[in-house]
């Protein structure tokens, strides 16, 4: 079971957001990954618990932040329920999207898995719901992902192989790189990958 630490920050002018901290494993239903963030001035900021079936959808997303809460599972699409930390304003969602995303690393592990790419195949298109910080807002996203290199690495635990995606969000055009290895994120615009006790978890 990997455990370590991320920290964040801002991709565009690089401003530190703060450590997210984070453990995952595989389970009989398929990936769960669980994580609580803080921020630089050590406050928990907020958690994220993540689980999706063998095939990388969806089975349970819960999201917490000070003020507020959202629930979502992947159902005719995907279905989720916002509220704020009192629980009196509750705001329900549906979406024809694939799976869910956000600033946690444990979304672009999920949606990897959810493609299932290969080196040289052809880009592929996903509709995902982003949850924005701090508020959790919901708001539809489409991006384009492609594996561009599949590469091992030798290691004191046995070969590493690290695969390099290009992700381009469609309504702007602006592309980048995230490296992940199994279900770990090495790196990735707005996150580093600064400790880890154990190797990654090596999807079949």
């Amino acid at each position: 079971m990997p455990r370590g630490r991320y920290s964040l920050h801002d991709p565009h002018d690089h401003t530190p957001l703060g450590d997210e901290h984070f453990h995952c494993a595989p389970g009989p239903s398929g990936w769960r990954y669980v994580s609580r963030t803080v921020g630089p001035s050590g406050q928990q900021t907020g958690t994220v618990d993540l689980a999706v079936d063998e095939l990388g959808r969806p089975i349970r997303l819960e999201l917490h932040t000070a003020d507020w809460q959202v629930r979502g599972a992947a159902l005719d699409g995907v279905t989720w329920v916002r509220t704020d930390s009192s629980g009196v304003h509750a705001d329900e969602g549906t979406a024809r999207a694939h799976a869910f995303t956000g600033t946690s690393p444990a979304f672009l592990v999920a949606t990897a898995r959810l493609l299932r790419l290969t080196p040289g195949s052809p880009a592929t298109r996903v509709r995902l719901v982003a949850f924005t910080d701090p508020v959790l807002a919901p708001r539809h996203v489409d991006q384009s992902w492609a594996l561009m290199n599949s590469e091992a690495h030798a290691t004191d635990n046995g070969l590493l192989v690290v695969d390099e995606y290009q992700v381009s969000a469609l309504d702007t055009g602006e592309r980048h790189t995230v490296h992940i290895a199994g279900d770990v994120v090495l790196a990735a615009p707005g996150i580093e990958l600064e400790d880890l006790d154990d190797p990654p978890n090596v999807f079949p």
